[in-house]
């Protein structure tokens, strides 16, 4: 069962069972928004990127993002950059995937960020959401869907982070500007 998340809502990342997931998937999706002109409404494509920036003690130890696909432990990885958006009209444009298991001890958070390269705003971006799968089975976990467009270009969408011996994913859907990971730092810093 999926938990449509507010922002700031954390939930925790424990199996129904009582087991911890092993394995997890952060898939981003988005729309370009139709914009009406004087010959009617159309779409102009949307070149949004999803990172994952790892923290050790609030500290940016490792980023994984489309010119950087596998962090340097191995455990979290990229699938690739989407340059248009809304190629699953509602599925994963951009996905990465992280192995709980392998994340080593001393990264206790994994903040998810997704900015526009191009510089287009999110008042261009319609049906933008975070989402968290169980890699293993495929199950929607976790949606946070983000409300409304705004004159920004980035947002820095969830993170999961060490919640006692498991983790927890809180949806943060704080918006920023910047065309890339570097750009966001000062406002992810607030949000660890």
């Amino acid at each position: 069962m999926t938990v449509n998340m507010t922002k700031g809502q954390a939930i925790s990342l424990q199996k129904s069972d009582g087991g911890s997931l092993t394995s997890v998937r952060m898939g981003l999706g988005w729309q370009a928004a139709p914009r009406r002109g004087l010959f009617g409404s159309r779409t102009r494509e949307i070149d949004l990127d999803a990172s994952a920036v790892l923290f050790a003690d609030k500290q940016p130890v490792d980023v994984v993002f489309f010119r950087h696909l596998v962090s340097d432990d191995g455990s979290v990885r990229h699938t690739g950059d989407n340059l248009v958006g809304g190629v699953g009209q509602g599925g994963d444009d951009e996905a990465i995937l992280v192995d709980l298991q392998r994340v080593p001890v001393h990264i206790d958070q994994i903040v998810f960020t997704v900015n526009s390269f191009t510089g287009q705003t999110f008042q261009e971006v319609q049906n933008a959401f975070c989402r968290l799968v169980d890699e293993t089975n495929g199950q929607e976990l976790a949606r946070y869907t983000l409300a409304g467009g705004g004159a920004y270009t980035a947002q820095i969408m969830a993170k999961v982070h060490r919640a006692g011996q498991g983790w927890a994913m809180t949806a943060i859907g704080s918006p920023a500007n910047g065309r890339t990971f570097q750009d966001l730092m000062p406002a992810i810093l607030p949000v660890l």
